[in-house]
């Protein structure tokens, strides 16, 4: 899959199946590129110590499922910043991933990921492996989704860095 493909809210995911690995010794699927830059990254942190694969590779089943699940369970106004349309998921891509601190218990939708200790130093390493935080502080009116601090997405080294360097998300880069 193309890692500077944009989903969001207006722009529909595209159908079809990435090649899919496990990562982090979890069931956790992501596209293969991804997942292997991922497992470089974590190594070079000894982040699987510490970091748990949370959430990566929905099929539209499951994105469904979870969209209704959270409508049911928290409202359409925590569903709508929280969760994408099936359909319109990162996560359908295989080139996003939710990231959680390990704990004895880890919310599926809004996993802790804190600005500070070996979180704080994936995301300062993640540009280089091709990672970007997805959807950061200041930027919901530009995305659509509020602040995710624990959903990471891979776009490639140089685009990452790029993105870092000059502040952009995914829908300001490619304009």
């Amino acid at each position: 899959m193309n890692p500077l493909i944009l989903v969001n809210a207006r722009h529909a995911c595209p159908g079809g199946v990435p090649d899919l690995i496990p990562v982090g010794g979890s069931p956790v699927l992501l596209d293969w590129q991804a997942a292997q830059a991922l497992e470089a990254l974590m190594e070079e942190l000894d982040g699987w110590q510490s970091i748990v694969p949370v959430s990566g590779w929905r099929s539209f089943e499951e994105q469904t499922g979870i969209y209704q699940s959270s409508l049911a369970e928290n409202g359409p106004a925590f569903t709508r910043k929280y969760v994408a349309l099936p359909g319109h998921s990162e996560h359908q891509t295989g080139l996003a991933i939710d990231l959680g601190l390990r704990g004895p218990e880890i919310d599926f939708i809004r996993p802790d990921f804190p600005y500070e200790g070996v979180c704080q130093r994936f995301r300062e390493r993640a540009a280089d492996f091709g990672f970007v935080e997805r959807y950061p502080a200041g930027k919901e009116a530009v995305i659509g989704i509020a602040h995710e601090p624990w959903h990471f997405r891979y776009v490639g080294p140089s685009h990452a860095r790029e993105m870092v360097h000059r502040g952009l998300v995914l829908e300001e880069y490619l304009v």
